[in-house]
């Protein structure tokens, strides 16, 4: 059991193809919701990693993937 505690088999940060896609939020209009995740640049295909709730979220999202400034939102 002591085997699920151990730090070394935590995994590293995940990375994201830097070539392909894109980090974007995407917002509502409606009711506000935004959604961090990455768009794939040549399909426009979507990938939902998480919910921002507010600006803790969005720096948590941006330090786990190495994100450095804004991310563009859309509508």
């Amino acid at each position: 059991m002591a085997l699920f505690f151990n730090k070394k088999n935590q995994a590293q940060s995940p990375k994201y193809d830097v070539a392909n896609k894109e980090p974007i939020i995407k917002a509502s209009i409606c009711n506000g919701e935004q959604v961090a995740g990455f768009r794939d640049i040549q399909t426009g295909e979507f990938n939902e990693v998480t919910l921002i709730r507010g600006k803790r979220d969005l720096e948590e999202f941006k330090q786990r993937y190495g994100i450095a400034g804004e991310i563009k939102k859309v509508y």
